[in-house]
């Protein structure tokens, strides 16, 4: 009666269970893996309800593209970081989920398969599975930072391989494609006739200049590209729903990618008239909200960092992003890890294998979280890692 693109296992998993418990309990819960701005404390710019006071509002034009106004208006916020891209590069989306889909349409058919980094977030799987494609995974390795293995991402592609998936920076390793990677990767994708797929909705959150990394893949001329970013994380609005494409690479495929996704989106015309409206003004508010957000992040990494100094669990290096991955000793599993934080200590992170790393134990603890939870959680994780 149903799909059987998906594994229909709707079975909460043990760390799922514990946490309803604990909370149908009434048992506080100190919650590391606070991922939604618009809970995590922030204060708000009153600019950002003023964006919708536009009589516009009122009028249904639809573009599948996307709005000019609202297309301009992200072409400037790339123009601002000295990246020429001009609204006729652009589609908006919904989300960068919904991109993500978009682009599978584009570029597969069923059967057909598209490169994703491991570890990272546990999100292509489902997205592949809704378009009956494949996903092959590449590794990232770690010595003392992160960097794609590249030998081993070259023999992962097949005749069937359509499109290499950059997470840039990573979710949640924080590290960024570097420029000797993307050199490589992109030479590979223009001899085999792939794309490339950059996800960029945390490359505003570096914690340290460095001219090595590739911050963004707008711009790239040797393979057809599409960077994605949106309001979620740039602006600290997942609420708003706006996303984008920016397509790069040589003229011709550009033009006919443009086309074709324009062409699907009109069979959606899912971004909403009223964000599209607001969209300059949400995203120059959203300048405000992103300081404040890295203040948050900033404050509470160095504040793990000097808390576990010494002890038996250590931060790896990150440059982006909302996220530390914290390596814990291997006395125990993750699962194991989590659940016994969690109803020994009322301490909330993530597991590892969420984001499927290839080994143990390795815990993942968000940046967003209100510094008074941070702090207490932190301290009792070390305690249990050195007890």
């Amino acid at each position: 009666m149903f799909s059987s693109r998906f594994h229909w296992d709707l079975r909460p998993n043990r760390i799922a269970r514990a946490i309803e418990d604990r909370r149908r309990s009434g048992i506080p819960i100190l919650d590391l893996t606070q991922s939604n701005p618009t809970r995590a404390g922030i204060d708000y710019p009153a600019d950002i309800l003023r964006a919708f006071e536009d009589p516009r509002l009122l009028v249904y034009d639809p573009a599948p593209a996307g709005s000019l106004e609202a297309r301009q208006a992200v072409a400037d916020y790339y123009a601002a970081r000295g990246l020429p891209v001009g609204p006729e590069g652009i589609l908006l989306t919904a989300s960068t989920s919904e991109a993500y889909a978009y682009l599978f349409k584009l570029l597969t058919d069923p059967g057909d398969c598209v490169l994703v980094p491991r570890p990272s977030y546990p999100l292509f799987e489902f997205l592949a599975n809704m378009e009956s494609i494949e996903v092959r995974q590449y590794p990232l390795v770690y010595h003392g930072g992160w960097s794609i293995d590249l030998e081993a991402l070259a023999a992962a592609v097949s005749e069937r391989t359509r499109a290499v998936v950059l997470v840039n920076p990573n979710n949640p390793t924080g590290s960024y494609v570097k420029r000797t990677e993307l050199t490589a990767i992109g030479r590979l994708c223009a001899e085999r006739g792939i794309a490339i797929l950059s996800d960029e909705v945390f490359s505003d959150y570096a914690m340290a200049p460095d001219p090595e990394r590739a911050a963004s893949l707008a711009g790239v001329e040797e393979c057809l590209t599409f960077s994605m970013s949106g309001l979620s994380k740039i602006a600290g609005l997942p609420q708003m729903k706006l996303g984008w494409i920016v397509a790069g690479g040589p003229a011709g495929p550009r033009a006919a990618a443009l086309e074709r996704l324009e062409w699907i989106a009109d069979t959606y015309l899912s971004v909403g008239t009223p964000v599209q409206c607001a969209a300059a003004r949400l995203l120059t508010a959203g300048q405000e909200v992103q300081r404040r957000i890295r203040e948050r992040t900033a404050a509470n990494l160095g504040y793990a960092r000097a808390a576990l100094v010494g002890s038996a669990a250590n931060i790896l290096a990150v440059e982006a992003g909302w996220y530390i991955t914290v390596q814990a000793p291997k006395v125990r599993s993750e699962e194991e890890w989590v659940l016994e934080l969690l109803a020994r200590d009322n301490v909330l992170v993530q597991p590892g294998f969420f984001y499927d790393f290839e080994s143990e134990a390795y815990l993942i603890l968000s940046l967003l979280t209100a510094p008074e939870v941070f702090r207490e959680g932190v301290a009792r994780l070390r305690k249990m890692a050195d007890g």
